[in-house]
């Protein structure tokens, strides 16, 4: 095998695999955890999304960084600080788990970004929707068996949960520190006040750059029907006859896996911005949503048709998008730029928990779905654009 599928790539999607292991697990357990002690939904919207918010702050500088550094140097650091946070988690309670997670997020942001423009930067223009798709794969396949990991350890006790932790970073941190990458092919090098704008004139590139904004808005928004998804669904599915937060997250994960493989080849990877392809991807997220909202009345044949759905929605979305502003964007400063069209991503998974949780306290778990599927309709029409090339 050859290109994103050579041996030098697999080493790395293995260890995405093993790094965001311990991420399917706790984004059940925290939820059931947080319920037990009597913690409200914003609450626990707000534990939750303190992970991905505290990522959103710092990819743009991770980006920056890595590029002075080199992915290899910052990856080794960066996963020792991950496994105190996922030790952190085995001590303490829902206080320690907020530090913890910000812990993760920091991590996450180098870790993530080190491998996205490693693989970016090693790979061939033709070859890169492949290496994207398939790292975005990697890190959804702990989500086939982690809920269902969860709640097994949810029902066995948590004395389970503080060995899987311990076992994941210390496997993880292993594993990672033999890992090795190519320097990158096509970056300009020059020191950090020739390496094109600042970081607070990159910043001003969210609404100044038109591709940049409409891929972030897409990103932010979509991120948010995710973000509420993963946080509510373990909560939500207990109010249901016959539904089961393990399942819907291994067959949402199943179908993210599955449609990023067999997909992976037709994610547009020319520079050119296809709307119908898009606007169908938006639209599948809409009905998504709307078929968990009404689940509640439905049955669970909505609910587990809404899990495959938006599973298909996530494995083309983010990759799509991702790809296509790798063409678009400047090369002198493509690296701090796709680290704030990430952010955009993170903040919206963030947010989904954060403004979903009051919602969702105010109302229902279903009415809030619902707003989901409203936002997946208005980007439906936002992705639309009669141009059919972007010039970078």
């Amino acid at each position: 095998m050859s290109g994103a599928m050579s041996w030098p790539f697999l080493r790395l999607y293995l260890l995405v695999l093993l790094y965001f292991s311990a991420n399917a697990i706790l984004n059940v357990i925290i939820p059931l955890q947080g319920e037990s002690l009597g913690a409200s939904n914003t609450t626990i919207g707000l534990i939750i999304g303190a992970y991905l918010f505290t990522t959103m702050f710092f990819r743009p500088w991770a980006g920056q960084i890595i590029q002075k550094h080199g992915p290899i140097k910052v990856l080794r650091v960066i996963l020792i600080v991950n496994g105190f946070a996922l030790i952190l988690y085995t001590i303490t309670g829902l206080g320690g788990y907020l530090v913890a997670r910000m812990l993760q997020g920091v991590s996450t942001a180098f870790f993530s970004m080190a491998l996205q423009i490693g693989i970016i930067d090693a790979l061939p223009e033709k070859d890169r929707s492949q290496g994207i798709s398939l790292y975005s794969l990697f890190s959804y396949i702990p989500g086939i068996i982690g809920p269902i990991l969860a709640l097994g350890i949810w029902q066995g006790g948590m004395d389970y949960f503080t060995v899987v932790m311990i076992a994941i970073a210390i496997t993880t941190g292993v594993f990672g520190y033999s890992a090795k990458m190519e320097n990158g092919k096509d970056q300009p090098v020059s020191d950090n006040n020739e390496q094109g704008v600042s970081m607070f004139k990159a910043f001003s590139q969210l609404v100044k750059n038109p591709f940049l904004f409409k891929c972030s808005v897409l990103m932010l928004v979509t991120s948010i029907v995710f973000g509420a998804i993963t946080t509510f669904i373990p909560l939500y599915a207990m109010q249901l006859k016959n539904g089961n937060a393990g399942i819907y997250l291994m067959l949402q994960a199943c179908t993210v896996v599955f449609a990023r493989f067999t997909l992976r080849k037709r994610v547009p990877s020319d520079g050119k911005w296809h709307s119908s392809f898009i606007m169908g991807a938006m639209l599948l997220l809409a009905i998504a949503a709307q078929c968990v909202s009404v689940s509640i009345t439905g049955g669970a044949f909505f609910f587990y048709a809404g899990a495959i759905l938006m599973g298909i929605a996530q494995a083309i979305i983010y990759p799509t998008l991702t790809t296509y502003l790798t063409f678009v964007l400047p090369k002198v400063n493509r690296n701090v730029l796709l680290g704030l069209f990430i952010a955009m991503a993170d903040l919206g998974v963030s947010l989904g928990g954060v403004i979903m949780g009051p919602i969702a306290d105010f109302s229902s778990y279903s009415f809030m779905y619902m707003i989901c599927a409203i936002l997946g309709v208005t980007m439906t029409i936002f992705a639309y654009d009669r141009r059919k090339i972007f010039v970078g």
